[in-house]
């Protein structure tokens, strides 16, 4: 099959967070599986110099480049191809103002265009998240049927993308009010992601457990009542891992590589993280780790408040490392401050580090309030580092709370989004960690679980069978 995928990330040319890692690995598993699928996102400042420097194509209204991807034992990849944006081009991925409005506008048009400038005609168009949103939305009210199937991905509802509606004219559209139904164009603002939700043939979000409960007012973020209309459409698609970049075995990023079967350069590389970040080096003190985005929806006030606890009741070493909210930053960094060889706190994004701490710790707490997938979890089972998440949406599907009399489960998973939840699931698991026979069998039955790409593309496959022969 041909398959466009429209989106604002794609690792590692540009990203932010998992949605990156989810489009490129869907992409290259679609490729190596011998379908043709091309992928357009902006050409941001940051990627002039990875790409051509002269246009391969234009459209109408727009002209795309040319980035090259190496080719991976042999396999094949996706051809990618990035929007000019003009003067709406920028050094950072989202600006954060109305300018986004126009930018990912901007993209959805030029997505209908691709093809045409091509010579190449998609069998699917497939929009990842709010940027892409409005592809499906302009493709409907362009063009007569049959036209190609298009797919809505849902990475996370609580990014909608709302504008004003002035931002529409501003992008040379100022016909598109009126082609969002009344509930996407209120009040003088359009929300991109309520229209391409009503607009997509089909809609997907990135777990089963978080496609049921965004039909519910508690996770819907305002869009529960659509989303509920369209149940028949929406489904839900477990996102998968690359595990030729996030594996012990042949992990870039480390200097020592382990396996099941081999454990032992993991402690080393433990004690070597405890070193780097001045933390007390003791193998039997259990390091718990965290990499993430420090916002609310990830359960980090959670953390600062358990914290204390646990440094006053257990031998604990704490790790933290991501950036966001400036005050979940500032109670971390008190906390490491006032405990310097047990608390370490680095605010920034640093991919290498990131897969140390996942290598090196022995605990990976993802307590979040909502989740529509993650990936952490899944990167810390194949590290053999055991996942503390709270029962929700991905990390529901992903982790089963160990039971150390029957050996089966792979993690800890408490119920309740509060400190007290936190810390039953932490001390949960500092119980198997002190009982070498359980701690042994959680830790094989991680390393076993197995959410790579090859298996999660599947579904998508048989989704688009569907949606062509419909």
């Amino acid at each position: 099959m041909k398959v466009l995928m429209v989106a604002s990330e794609f690792a590692p040319l540009a990203k932010t967070g998992g949605l990156a890692d989810a489009v490129t690995g869907l992409s290259g598993a679609l490729a190596a599986r011998g379908h043709d699928v091309r992928v357009l996102l902006p050409r941001y400042a940051h990627l002039a110099a990875e790409s051509s420097a002269e246009p391969v194509a234009a459209g109408d209204a727009a002209r795309f480049y040319a980035a090259e991807l190496p080719a991976r034992d042999s396999q094949k990849t996706p051809r990618i191809y990035l929007l000019d944006l003009g003067a709406l081009t920028a050094d950072a991925i989202y600006t954060g103002d109305e300018r986004d409005g126009e930018r990912f506008l901007a993209l959805a048009a030029a997505a209908l265009e691709l093809g045409p400038a091509l010579d190449w005609k998609p069998d699917v168009l497939h929009c990842h998240d709010w940027h892409a949103a409005l592809t499906p939305v302009l493709q409907s009210s362009r063009h007569k049927k049959p036209r190609q199937p298009t797919i809505l991905t849902l990475h996370n509802i609580g990014y909608q993308g709302v504008f004003a509606d002035t931002v529409a004219a501003a992008a040379g559209h100022p016909e598109l009010p009126a082609a969002f139904t009344p509930d996407a164009h209120r009040g003088g603002t359009l929300n991109y992601l309520r229209a391409g939700i009503r607009a997509a043939e089909a809609i997907t979000a990135v777990s089963p457990t978080y496609a049921q409960e965004i039909r519910t007012s508690a996770y819907g973020m305002g869009l529960e009542d659509l989303l509920a209309a369209r149940s028949a459409d929406l489904v839900g698609i477990l996102n998968g891992v690359d595990y030729d970049t996030w594996s012990p075995e042949i992990d870039p990023y480390l200097k020592h590589h382990y396996d099941p079967s081999n454990l032992t350069p993991k402690y080393r590389i433990k004690g070597e993280l405890c070193g780097r970040l001045g933390l007390v080096p003791d193998q039997n003190a259990p390091l718990i780790g965290v990499v993430s985005r420090l916002v609310e929806q990830k359960g980090i006030d959670l953390v600062t408040t358990a914290l204390p606890t646990l440094l006053a009741e257990t031998r604990i070493n704490f790790a933290c490392l991501g950036s966001g909210d400036p005050t979940l930053c500032a109670s971390l960094e008190r906390l490491a401050r006032q405990h310097p060889r047990r608390v370490a706190f680095l605010n920034r994004y640093d991919e290498q580090l990131a897969h140390v701490i996942f290598a090196g710790s022995d605990l990976a707490l993802i307590p979040s309030r909502y989740e529509p997938c993650g990936l952490t979890q899944m990167y810390a089972l194949r590290y053999g580092t055991i996942p503390v998440v709270r029962a929700t949406g991905g990390l529901a599907d992903t982790i089963q709370h160990f039971d150390p009399q029957t050996g089966v489960g792979n993690g800890s998973v408490f119920r309740d989004a509060d400190a007290g939840g936190l810390l039953w699931g932490i001390r949960c698991a500092l119980a198997w960690f002190d009982e070498p026979e359980a701690w042994s069998r959680v830790i094989a039955n991680a390393m076993a679980a197995d959410f790579s790409w090859r298996k999660q593309v599947r579904p998508y496959e048989t989704l688009y069978r569907k949606l062509l022969r419909d």
